[in-house]
């Protein structure tokens, strides 16, 4: 047992420093409490808390019982509420020790304080600093500086104080709890991570369920423009909040530091809205707010609640200026919201219609709504990308096109009118480069949108930029990692990759999280058809739902089978049920029968039409018997493509 453990308690008391500092200086401030803790003092600092229930009230208590209170001011703390109340009660104590990290002034109400400048440090601070900082706490203790022990080794975590007795016992009782100001220890959700769950729709009426949606929505949207944080994307959150328990559960399952949940009252024009910023960790509440509002003030409430959470979590917003591309019109936002709702949803056909006449009456309220165009647009491409007949495809992708360019015009920061322009022209015009622009654009505004890296994701795997694809998708599943479609892609581009055994790994994830999800059992059998288990395959492809992918699978497992006439029967059907929508699932399976001409003027046929399919062909195994054909390099470079 070491002399340190076997000391009397009161033996050689310490003199007690409190550290307040600001997140994003923890790597400074663990230096600079190692090298106080060298010379001889007890440092108290939220980085070591281990455990404990009513955290607040235990800090609240370190503060006031140590004998000094030392701030690491800087440009980032300078900003930070919780220091500035650190700051204020060691002034009201008159025990106050400031110095400076960068070189920073403190801010107003803070400068009548000799400051301690120990920027010319960037590691452990020299011995000269901490011989100022130790003649600086003197003085303000009253003791004299050769009562401090000096050269002695550094203290073992469990001599560290730890101040409260109620902390105390909660630390020997093991329960776990997040350091105030949300500095987590290592192994817990980065503190820059946070989920936004649906606000809740406490009027009543179904009917008014999408001003909640949407306040939710608007709320994460402005949160993710803050590149100091991680916002998990909506389909997540949804599912994680169907799911768990309690805050902590939802915390765990996604990974994440904080919960904002919030609830939406309406009567009449007046709306109440009530939010709470919950610690994942404790599952305490970190700070709450009622307000009643005006409906026409719903806009500025959105941008306040952001706002409100960013400063509760110490960082900054990124602007406080309001999103591009909106509205000052609450019934032309209310048709906005209305319609992403249905469009969200993608029920049938006819909420996708739906979706569009909402948006279509949104625009009519108020023309310069840029995300309205923008909706507009994915609503147009989609109807044309799922519903419509070959000779409606040209009118359906040029109006798509020109909603987006309008969103554009009128935003030209706006993301989703970027990513509207770049899914038309991609997925309309099959126009590769021409779409590449948008598609940048839209990634570089909407890195924290989880939609937005997802659909980039796919564009630059199916344009043959494996590397991006892969970093983009890791980025989206990170934003949404509760999200079916995100690890169907994540397979998908895998698939493209020829990273088969991988790909069923995540498509496997898919289908966990969603069963009934299309084109997972699909991809699977592809994968395993490369494995060169054709039996396996098979089994995947009864099992896919739609029928595009179903019979273009079950032809081409059972051609490689022997079982022929099964296989003429599937390609019967995928051409009689499905006609030219299915020209490219045509060509895959004629290229696998060996029938490369056939294949090849099925491709052809494709592009007349505008078949989609063709934005496969770059990377699609399945025409890999064909890449060697002069014809098809052609149609490649004709394409753009090569």
């Amino acid at each position: 047992m070491s002399s340190i453990e076997t000391s009397a308690p009161d033996e050689g008391r310490r003199t007690t420093v409190f550290l307040s500092y600001a997140r994003a200086d923890r790597t400074r401030a663990e230096k600079l409490a190692s090298a106080l803790t060298d010379a001889g003092l007890e440092v108290w600092w939220d980085a070591l808390i281990e455990g404990g229930a009513a955290f607040a009230h235990s800090i609240r208590s370190a503060l006031d019982t140590a004998d000094v209170v030392l701030v690491a001011w800087s440009k980032t703390s300078i900003d930070s509420d919780w220091v500035r109340d650190e700051a204020a009660v060691g002034r009201e104590r008159k025990r106050l020790v400031p110095l400076s990290l960068d070189g920073s002034e403190p801010p107003l109400g803070f400068r009548q304080y000799h400051v301690i400048d120990v920027s010319r440090s960037r590691g452990k601070p020299s011995a000269e600093e901490v011989a100022a900082i130790l003649r600086a706490v003197a003085a303000s203790t009253g003791e004299p500086v050769a009562s401090f022990p000096t050269g002695q080794g550094r203290m073992s975590r469990r001599n560290v104080v730890w101040i409260g007795s109620g902390l105390a016992a909660a630390i020997a009782a093991g329960a776990g709890v997040m350091a105030w100001r949300g500095r987590l220890l290592g192994g817990k959700a980065a503190d820059d991570s946070i989920v936004v769950l649906p606000f809740r729709n406490l009027g009543g009426d179904p009917a008014q369920a999408y001003l909640s949606d949407g306040l939710t929505e608007a709320v994460r949207a402005a949160l993710a423009r803050n590149a100091a944080l991680k916002v998990v994307a909506g389909t997540s959150s949804n599912a994680a909040q169907e799911d768990a328990e309690d805050a902590t559960a939802i915390a765990r399952k996604l990974g994440v530091a904080y919960l904002l949940e919030g609830s939406v009252q309406r009567s009449n024009d007046i709306v109440r809205i009530s939010t709470n910023l919950t610690d994942g960790d404790t599952g305490f509440s970190r700070w709450s707010n009622t307000v009643d509002r005006n409906l026409t003030d719903i806009f500025a409430v959105q941008t306040d609640i952001a706002r409100t959470v960013a400063r509760a979590l110490s960082v900054q917003m990124a602007t406080d200026e309001p999103a591009p591309g909106g509205t000052t019109s609450v019934p032309a936002y209310e048709a906005y919201l209305q319609g992403r709702a249905l469009f969200n949803a993608a029920r049938d056909e006819a909420s996708d219609r739906q979706a569009l006449t909402d948006y279509e009456r949104a625009i009519a309220i108020d023309p310069n709504f840029a995300l309205a165009h923008a909706g507009r647009s994915r609503s147009l491409a989609a109807i044309a990308a799922e519903y419509a007949k070959a000779e409606e495809l040209p009118g359906l992708y040029a109006a798509a096109i020109a909603a987006a360019q309008r969103a554009i015009e009128l935003a030209p920061d706006l993301a989703e009118g970027h990513l509207a322009l770049g899914y038309a022209l991609f997925t309309g015009r099959l126009d590769v480069a021409g779409a590449r622009p948008a598609y940048e654009r839209a990634y570089a505004l909407g890195r924290g949108d989880a939609d937005i890296v997802l659909l980039y994701a796919l564009y630059c795997s199916r344009s043959g930029r494996r590397e991006d694809a892969r970093a983009a998708i890791q980025r989206a599943l990170a934003l949404d990692p509760l999200n079916a479609r995100t690890f169907r892609a994540a397979g998908s581009i895998d698939y493209a990759a020829r990273r088969y055994r991988p790909a069923i790994a995540v498509l496997e994830k898919a289908l966990a999280l969603n069963p009934e999800i299309s084109n997972a059992h699909g991809l699977i059998g592809n994968c395993l058809y490369f494995l060169g288990r054709p039996r396996e395959a098979r089994s995947a492809y009864a099992a896919e739902p739609h029928d595009l992918f179903h019979l273009s699978g079950l032809a081409i497992a059972d051609h490689r089978l022997g079982n022929t006439a099964a296989a003429r029967r599937s390609m019967a059907r995928l051409v009689s049920e499905l006609g030219d929508s299915a020209l490219y699932q045509q060509a895959e399976v004629l290229a696998q029968w060996g029938e490369t001409d056939a294949a090849m003027a099925a491709l052809h046929r494709a592009r007349e039409v505008g078949d989609s399919g063709l934005i496969y062909l770059t990377t699609d195994p399945m025409l890999d018997p064909l890449r060697r054909r002069p014809d098809f390099v052609k149609l490649l470079q004709d394409m753009h493509l090569a």
